[in-house]
C-alpha cells in the first residue's frame, strides 16, 4: 500500500471513530428533535400547545395515527427505547423551550425493561417526578399517563413487568393527586385478564395497533382537556 493511500485510510477511521465518539456522546439523543425544534418556533397567540414527551410508543403514535397530531395543536417528542433518564435530560429542550400549555408525559416500561441499565421503581418515579416538577415551575400543566399494560418484553422475555407495571401506576396515580396533576389511565381499558394488552391492541405485546390508539386518543384529550382548566402550582 503506497504512503497516499495509506494516509486516506487512516484518515477515514479517524472520521468514522470520532463519528462513533460523538453519536455515543448524545446518550439521551438531543439531536433527534434539535432541527424541528427550531423549525416549529413558539407558539401563536392563543395557541394550546400541547407535546408529548415519550418513548416508542409515543414516536408510532403519530407514525400511525398522524391525523391525531396534524389536526390538534400536539407536538410528538417520542423517541424509540428511551428510558425516563434520558427523557429527563432532554425536557428543557423537548418540552421547556417549546412553551406548551400542556406535557403529556409517557414513560417507565423501558426501565423496566432494562434498556439503559437496571432500574428501580424509585428511580423511575424520581425521573417521573423531576419532569413534571420542572414543568410545573415552568407554567406548564402536567399530565403524569399510565403504564400500559405489558405480559412481557419480546426483547427481553423473562422479565415478568406485570407487578412492576402495576405498583409504578399506582404510584404515579397517588403522586398526580396528592402534587395537583393530571393522571391518565391508559392501563385500565387496555389491560387482559392477565394485565398484558388485549391482543386486539397490540402487534407484540408492548406496541400499539391502530385500534389501540384508538382507545387512547380520547383518554388523553379528555386528560388535556382537565389539565387545561388546572393552574399550576406554586
Amino acid at each position: 500500500m503506497n504512503t497516499k493511500k495509506s494516509v486516506k485510510l487512516l484518515f477515514m477511521c479517524a472520521f468514522l471513530l470520532s463519528s462513533l465518539f460523538v453519536n455515543a456522546q448524545d446518550w439521551p439523543n438531543l439531536n433527534r428533535y434539535r432541527a424541528e425544534n427550531a423549525q416549529l418556533g413558539l407558539p401563536e397567540r392563543g395557541e394550546k400547545r400541547v407535546v408529548f414527551m415519550g418513548n416508542s410508543i409515543t414516536q408510532h403514535w403519530k407514525e400511525t395515527r398522524p391525523e391525531f397530531f396534524s389536526k390538534n395543536p400536539y407536538i410528538c417528542r417520542g423517541i424509540s427505547g428511551q428510558t425516563s433518564p434520558q427523557m429527563l435530560v432532554r425536557f428543557r429542550q423537548d418540552v421547556i423551550s417549546l412553551q406548551p400549555k400542556v406535557v403529556v408525559i409517557l414513560a417507565g416500561t423501558n426501565d423496566i425493561a432494562g434498556n439503559t441499565g437496571p432500574s428501580t421503581l424509585e428511580m423511575i418515579e424520581d425521573n417521573l417526578a423531576s419532569m413534571a416538577d420542572l414543568a410545573n415551575a415552568n407554567g406548564i400543566r402536567v399530565v403524569l399517563s399510565s403504564v400500559l399494560p405489558t405480559y412481557d418484553y419480546p426483547w427481553k422475555p423473562g422479565l415478568e413487568p406485570v407487578e412492576k407495571i402495576v405498583t409504578l401506576n399506582a404510584w404515579i396515580k397517588t403522586y398526580c393527586e396528592k402534587s395537583g396533576y393530571t393522571y391518565l389511565d391508559y392501563f385500565t381499558p387496555m389491560a387482559d385478564e392477565r394485565h398484558g394488552m388485549k391482543a386486539e391492541l397490540t402487534y407484540d405485546g408492548v406496541h400499539c395497533t391502530a385500534a389501540g390508539y384508538e382507545i387512547m386518543e380520547p383518554l388523553a384529550k379528555e386528560a388535556i382537556k382537565l389539565a387545561l382548566k388546572t393552574k399550576p402550582k406554586k
